[in-house]
């Protein structure tokens, strides 16, 4: 039913109560047939089912596989570190989605602990969990609305929907019936909505929808049916697992039967061709993955931005939309006076002398707003902002209220739309002043003051100046005065809101973040386009998007929560894409918003900070909840939360998880490339008429030093200087885009030429030394490997060995291990090595560099076409 529409006693039959509200035995009845009104809990996962979930993911069960696989040919070692490495990720995951089941928790933690009601024709204080439909509730100034009211009777009322409709200003309300149906939860004044705060006045509502039938129920059903999709991140190694896997595997058996068929031992090629399963797969990438994603988490930490969900970090390096929340989010969450218009002119800062002094004590008197003893302002937004503007110029209330005490006052009231304040004059008899909305004060005004005297007002002008000050998307207020001889007999609105002197309009915003301004342009230069989605009216929302740079033209940029609700969701397909603000939305439609862009293919994150936010921060690809004015709900449905509730912490997210993205790129590529050119010189030997190059614990040796420390310090490389310069991963990039693949092959098959000339060259020559010299440039052409792939583009020597101090220290003491082996007589039994001697040990140097030179060789490539594709300069 649409209670908004209804008259209060057709509210009441319909509910079969009446304004005295219920008896306690009617009551009961309709607890028993309705339920508590509490916020029904789905279905939980148990914590030792989350747990075993961890090992679902194929990755894992590879990377148990090779555990096995270590164990059976005698590398314990290996098995345990597999192992270890596995449990880690899933006590990871474990932790990351048991905090996530919590959102249903602060949820209903937000709910009202107690309701005052009319029972039996007298009050009663019960548990909000009681509450039943057609019961009245009665609310006062600082409590939280326990369920849905249709309101009947009120005096002032005021409810700040901020958490449940983004809408910073509370709203006024009102008791009459409202005729148009469709009307967001923002604009059905004659409703209260559970979990909302009555900041000012009082009323009286019967309650029309409890428990999960009301708005914020609507909202906990939302979550409980939003799943969480995987990250970017996870599908991508997902994939890149099963096809390293399936290729490792048959290349294995590939030579396996080949050393068969050459007649060598089945048990060596068995312990060959399993070592190099193993060898194969990079079981460190997980852990890499880990560790960076933690420093990255780490680094956001002190940059004012605490990541719940360890894959967030490189998500936001992914995403394509941005959509956020306007209040506190894109705005100071602080109303603000932005404009003023006195003695003929329009300006951002009040002038001095008369009428200006005049205007801006009228601003301070008129005003029920104060300062409390930590000096913050308390009082209605809008009376605070009036307060804070006169305070900036000079006109201290306190101070002035010692001249001007005030003796009486006409409350505002929503129909009349203004408020009167009375003041003794320090000249002689009495100054009221009044404020309120322009139409009403130009109404009740005879002249306007300017610095030349009064002058008679010029209606069409001053209604002009007004409605260029609104299409800003400021509220405008306007202020007058009036002088008194004496107090009137009987002060009320017919005769003291008369006869006024106009003295100006005030614009009042709630102003947009200097920050948030910097942050978006640089999000669209980074090729991600930002999206404001907001309770507020569509021209506050249109003026606060084109301050921000959102909004660049009208066009189709701007829709509302009514039009998007005549949409299906085919058709908000169709169009989403070309809107950059959405105005006056509920929260469903939040939620609908970004299931339209992900769609279309897009990558979204969700920025917010109330309870409406919530659903569509579970859906997006990463919710970003605010940490100061969010509510407990938007934090739990998140994946980061801004400590600074700044937008610009975005930024630095958005940087980081590139980075982070990258370096595990070059991880990738650093061992899939070095296990490469294990295979391919193991593989292909035999055809070369070779012997096999490696023994098995050469071989594990191989993959243990290089896939460990060096490819782990590739984790702290430093970001590359255009991060910020380029768009957004396309969502379906692989890991192997931008010529990853070709990388790995080229660069695997040429260890594996150099290794197998080595060892052609020494056994040609009868050495005893070959397969000493063969495992020694093998494993030191992948730490010249290391070393060429900290960039894509730059040179190491413009980059500078110091700059990743990690990675120089894991090549220096990988190479001294390798050397331990082939000089350390107590390792030469373990590893079957021998010790070379300088002219062999250089040779094995000289060989292993190439692979350093040849992979700067391929940097300088993309270098000069880089230069040649650049577009030419115009002068």
């Amino acid at each position: 039913m649409t209670w908004h529409q209804q008259s209060t006693q057709a509210v009441v039959d319909a509910l079969r109560t009446s304004v005295e509200g219920l008896t306690t035995t009617e009551a009961e009845r309709r607890l028993c047939e309705h339920g508590p009104n509490v916020l029904a809990e789905g279905k939980r996962r148990t914590p030792l089912g989350m747990f075993f979930d961890q090992f679902t993911d194929f990755m894992i069960l590879v990377l148990l596989a090779a555990a096995v696989v270590s164990g059976v040919i005698g590398e314990a070692k290996d098995t345990i570190a597999i192992v270890a490495i596995v449990i880690l990720n899933a006590v990871i995951g474990f932790v990351q989605e048991y905090r996530a089941e919590r959102a249903m928790e602060a949820l209903r933690a937000m709910a009202a602990p107690a309701a005052v009601v009319l029972r039996n024709g007298g009050r009663a204080v019960i548990p909000a969990s009681d509450v039943v439909p057609g019961d009245v509730v009665i609310l006062e100034a600082g409590a939280i609305v326990p369920a849905d009211l249709r309101l009947f009777d009120m005096a002032q009322l005021r409810i700040d929907e901020a958490a449940l409709t983004g809408e910073s200003v509370p709203v006024e309300k009102v008791t009459a019936p409202l005729h148009e149906e469709l009307l967001s939860v923002g604009d059905r004044k004659n409703m209260a909505y559970k979990g909302t705060v009555a900041t000012y006045g009082r009323g009286s509502g019967v309650v029309v929808a409890t428990g999960m039938q009301t708005e914020f129920g609507k909202i906990a059903t939302l979550l409980q049916k939003t799943g969480e999709g995987k990250t970017p991140l996870q599908k991508r190694l997902a994939g890149f697992g099963r096809h390293l896997a399936i290729a490792a595997l048959a290349i294995c058996a590939i030579i396996f039967m080949a050393g068969i068929l050459r007649g060598e031992a089945p048990l060596l090629m068995f312990l060959t061709a399993g070592s190099l399963a193993v060898a194969a797969i990079p079981e460190a990438l997980p852990a890499v993955v880990t560790i960076s994603l933690a420093i990255g988490a780490r680094k956001m930490v002190q940059k004012k931005a605490l990541v719940r969900k360890l894959p967030a970090v490189e998500t936001l390096g992914s995403v394509t939309y941005i959509c956020s929340d306007k209040t506190g989010t894109l705005t100071m969450n602080r109303m603000q006076v932005e404009e003023f218009y006195c003695d003929g002119t329009i300006v951002s800062a009040p002038g001095s002398g008369d009428p200006w002094d005049e205007f801006l004590r009228a601003m301070a008197l008129s005003n029920d707003a104060s300062v409390n003893t930590a000096e913050v302002i308390v009082g209605d937004p809008t009376e605070a902002a009036l307060f804070m503007a006169a305070r900036l110029a000079g006109m201290e209330k306190r101070e002035v209220e010692k001249d001007y005490p005030r003796v009486a006052e006409i409350p505002f009231d929503s129909e009349r739309k203004c408020m009167t304040t009375l003041h003794r004059d320090p000249a002689g008899g009495f100054v009221s002043f009044t404020k309120g909305a322009v139409e009403v004060i130009i109404e009740r005004s005879s002249q306007m003051l300017t610095s030349s005297g009064t002058v008679e007002i010029r209606r069409d002008h001053l209604e002009t100046i007004s409605e260029r000050m609104a299409a800003d998307g400021l509220r405008v207020l306007a202020v007058g005065l009036r002088r008194w001889a004496a107090l009137p007999a009987t002060v009320t609105p017919e005769t003291v809101e008369r006869e006024l002197t106009l003295l100006g309009f005030v614009g009042i915003m709630d102003p947009p973040r200097e920050e948030a301004r910097e942050a978006v342009a640089t999000c669209r230069a980074a090729g991600i386009i930002p999206v404001m989605i907001t309770g507020d009216h569509a021209l506050t929302a249109r003026a606060i998007a084109r301050r921000l740079g959102i909004l660049d033209d009208d066009g189709d940029a701007v829709m509302t929560g009514p039009a998007l609700a005549t949409l299906s969701q085919h058709e908000l397909e169709a169009r989403v894409e070309k809107v950059r603000v959405y105005a006056r939305v509920a929260p469903e439609q939040k939620l609908k918003i970004v299931k339209a862009l992900q769609a279309r293919g897009e990558f979204v994150a969700m920025t917010g900070d109330g309870v409406n936010d919530a659903p569509a921060l579970k859906q997006a690809d990463i919710g970003v909840a605010m940490g100061i004015t969010g509510t407990d709900v938007a934090k739990e449905a998140s994946s980061m939360i801004l400590l600074d509730d700044n937008f610009a912490t975005i930024v630095r997210a958005v940087r980081e998880g590139r980075k982070i993205y990258d370096n595990m790129r070059r991880f990738i590529k650093y061992g899939l490339t070095t296990n490469s050119g294990e295979v391919w010189t193991i593989f292909l030997a035999p055809f070369f008429g070779l012997p096999i190059p490696l023994l098995p614990i050469q071989i594990l040796w191989i993959n243990l030093v290089t896939d460990g420390l060096p490819g782990l310090a590739l984790a702290a490389e430093p970001e590359e200087r255009d991060v910020m310069g380029r768009p957004p991963r396309p969502p379906q990039e692989g890991v192997f885009s931008h010529g990853l693949g070709i990388h790995v092959i080229w660069v695997g098959l040429l260890m594996a030429a150099l290794t197998l000339s080595a060892e052609g060259w020494f056994t040609s020559i009868g050495s005893a030394h070959w397969q000493t010299v063969v495992f020694t440039v093998l494993c030191l052409s992948q730490l010249g490997h290391v070393l060429a792939i900290r960039s894509e583009r730059e040179s190491l020597l413009t980059q500078g060995l110091l700059t990743n101090i990690p990675l120089l220290g894991a090549v220096v003491l990988t190479f001294l291990l390798q050397m331990a082996t082939i000089y350390l007589p107590i390792l030469n039994g373990i590893f079957k090595t021998e010790p070379l001697s300088p002219v062999e040990l250089a040779l094995a140097l000289g060989v292993s560099s190439v692979i350093f030179f040849a992979v700067e060789g391929e940097k300088w490539l993309k270098r000069r076409a880089d230069r040649r594709n650049a577009p030419a300069l115009v002068c």
